[in-house]
């Protein structure tokens, strides 16, 4: 499979993947979680999504031609996919606040991913 090709994949199945978490936060879970670990739940979700649309991104960018900062973009959302959201569902789910202590780490993958594709635009805008 090509690199886009993954990178359109993974970010399809985390945005199915980002839906459903949703839609299991605003209905199985109403009731059965705290105020404020269904809000920890619903902010997995939406930074799942959000960073979907982003893998989609990286994928569509790189059929224009391969770049070593898309790449790398692609690579750490992707860990960031599989760190931020993940942990905030095992900490809403669990109530073990020890899983906020890993999601920062998710969260700069997050932000090193949008700095990679930020200087893989500019690179690409510097060179015509």
């Amino acid at each position: 499979m090509s690199l886009p090709a993954l990178f359109g994949f993974l970010g399809a199945l985390t945005g199915f993947v980002g839906v459903a978490a949703g839609a299991f936060g605003a209905h199985a879970l109403r009731t059965r979680l705290p105020a404020d670990l269904l809000q920890v739940f619903e902010t997995g979700a939406r930074y799942q999504l959000i960073h979907a649309l982003a893998l989609v991104l990286v994928a569509v960018a790189l059929e224009r031609g391969p770049r070593a900062p898309l790449a790398i973009a692609g690579w750490l959302f992707v860990a960031g996919q599989i760190v931020f959201p993940c942990s905030l569902y095992a900490l809403a789910l669990s109530g073990s606040r020890l899983w906020g202590a890993v999601t920062p780490l998710g969260g700069l993958g997050y932000l090193a991913g949008w700095a990679s594709l930020a200087w893989a635009f500019a690179r690409r805008g510097a060179q015509g």
